[in-house]
């Protein structure tokens, strides 16, 4: 019976004998690392090269009927997966290491590992990562939706992506890492203490189903529970300062843009009123969310939900006024917002810096600390 370990050794003596400055780092990871391999299970090796020419050690073989793949990994990449910024972070955390070039390679891999340990304290930037990751599910379910009703082939392999990238969501939402494969991982999925109430029934659902339309059902559908608690945690964790910091300088810097719409209009440019228009009511949504709520709106969020801000503060609907025929309207709009979306802000005790003169400009100037 094949031993794997001396075939791990032959690597590491081909490498020492052959690239001895060429490559950093031989680890291998997976079910011989976690201790639960079985007698097809191959050795999953990695190794980082510490040169161009170290990147030329890697070869894929067969060896008495079981697969061996020795594969690079990059510093940079190392990082990536160190960072959450890769699937597989399981690589570096849980890897064992066979062999090192120097105590300066084993340091800065060590170092990986305590930025995968220290990282989750940093609750936003999973919640990030995790709302990043799951606007790729919509690609899935896209495509999904573009497939005849009877390719469940197709259907199968789409739901397939929806599932991987959902399970990632999951776990930076847990500010953790899947520490092993699918068919291996349901234990630590349904541990997660933020996870969908029936994940366990809609995995079934997505996996067995024969009917491509129950299955992309449940495809959105989990999707929308996902997307509900990422939601719930971004509110959650938002902090920042008080209203008056969030929003100090953001009126001086739109109203440039309000003053670029009052000269389209007067110029009958409907293309660039109407493009302005729409994008500064959303960006001044937006931004009134943030200052009163200390959250940026997400980009999973609907619309509807952060306008709310503007709507509350009685500002008008520069949209709804848009008239290729006539843009006096939306030339009265602007003007009115650009005056109520001032006073809006100082009843919220910003300060806005508006000067009469260039001697009262001057005069503010020196007088900043």
């Amino acid at each position: 019976m094949l031993n794997v370990f001396d075939v791990a050794q032959s690597l590491v003596t081909h490498i020492q004998e052959r690239y001895s400055e060429d490559v950093a780092l031989i680890a291998y990871y997976g079910s011989y690392a976690q201790g639960t391999a079985t007698p097809r299970s191959d050795l999953d090796f990695f190794f980082i090269p510490a040169s161009e020419r170290g990147s030329e050690a890697s070869v894929q073989f067969v060896l008495h009927d079981i697969s061996f793949d020795f594969w690079p990994i990059s510093w940079e990449r190392a990082e990536r997966m160190a960072k959450f910024e890769e699937q597989n972070t399981t690589i570096i955390a849980d890897c064992e290491i066979l062999y090192v070039r120097s105590e300066e390679d084993r340091a800065r891999f060590l170092q990986l590992r305590k930025t995968i340990a220290e990282l989750p304290e940093q609750a936003q930037t999973f919640i990030a990562k995790a709302e990043s990751q799951l606007r790729e599910v919509y690609v899935h379910l896209y495509k999904m939706s573009l497939l005849q009703e009877d390719d469940i082939s197709g259907c199968r392999t789409e739901a397939h992506g929806v599932l991987n990238k959902l399970v990632y969501t999951l776990a930076l939402l847990n500010r953790t890492y899947m520490t092993r494969g699918w068919g291996k991982n349901r234990e630590q999925l349904l541990n997660f203490p933020l996870r969908p109430a029936r994940l366990e029934e809609q995995i079934e659902t997505i996996l067995r189903a024969s009917s491509c339309r129950e299955i992309r059902k449940t495809c959105e559908q989990l999707t929308v529970d996902t997307v509900a608690i990422v939601m719930e945690q971004r509110k959650t964790h938002a902090s920042g300062p008080s209203y008056p910091d969030r929003a100090k300088g953001f009126y001086e810097e739109v109203k440039g843009i309000f003053d670029k719409i009052r000269t389209a209009c007067e110029k009958n440019d409907y293309t660039t009123a109407s493009y302005w228009s729409i994008g500064v009511q959303d960006e001044v949504a937006a931004f009134l969310c943030y200052f009163e709520t200390g959250l940026w709106p997400g980009s999973l969020e609907a619309g509807a939900t952060y306008h709310s801000f503007y709507h509350e503060a009685g500002l008008p609907d520069l949209p709804a006024l848009l008239d290729p025929l006539n843009l006096v309207p939306l030339h009265e709009a602007v003007v009115r917002l650009d005056q109520l979306l001032e006073l809006y802000l100082q009843s919220k005790g910003v300060a806005i810096n508006r000067f009469n003169d260039l001697a009262q400009f001057e005069q503010f100037l020196n007088e900043r600390v």
